[in-house]
């Protein structure tokens, strides 16, 4: 099998499914995007990754990265493999030094856990070809959020209070405010 990277692009939510988001991920070798319906802990979760935010206490996917590092395992990458009946399927690669191991992953675990440990993220070429879209196809489907008048600065202390409460729900939803005003 051919493999291409992929990296996390935008995630928005869905208007048709309550707590369901879009992840997109952008192959830019291929000049595609490839839209991965993910649950809201997994979106909540990919967001603090690439924004480098840690809750006060570990979450799932940093407990799995403690568990990894306490006994000296070492994510190499992850792959996106196939795709079937709408859903997709991948493996992480795991390495103690020695031995690689290969894993079943629900591909949204999958994506945080390469954010975490910094390793790629490639998909086959083939479940590419079948899923993706051209770049900004997408962004015309999306749902657009409504731009609250509450300004940059009163979003980012909103933001700070729910990190500390470990509001992650209410922490979403400001991110995405404070990304719409910010125009990204």
């Amino acid at each position: 099998m051919k493999y291409t990277h992929v990296y996390p692009l935008q995630i928005s939510q869905t208007m048709s499914m309550s707590n369901s988001y879009i992840l997109v991920l952008d192959a830019p070798e291929m000049g595609r995007q490839v839209p991965v319906l993910i649950g809201e802990a997994e979106a909540q979760a990919i967001i603090m990754a690439i924004e480098q935010r840690q809750a006060r206490r570990p979450l799932t996917h940093n407990l799995i990265c403690n568990l990894m590092e306490e006994y000296m395992l070492m994510l190499k990458q992850v792959t996106i493999d196939r795709f079937e009946e709408g859903v997709f399927y991948s493996t992480l690669y795991v390495t103690d030094g020695f031995n690689e191991k290969r894993i079943d992953s629900r591909t949204s675990d999958a994506v945080v856990l390469a954010l975490l440990q910094h390793c790629s993220i490639l998909m086959n070429v083939q479940v590419l070809e079948e899923t993706s879209m051209a770049p900004g196809a997408l962004e015309d489907n999306l749902p657009n959020h409504h731009r609250q008048e509450e300004t940059l600065e009163e979003l980012e202390d909103k933001l700070r209070q729910c990190e500390q409460d470990e509001d992650y729900e209410q922490a979403a939803e400001i991110m995405k405010r404070i990304n719409d005003l910010k125009g990204c």
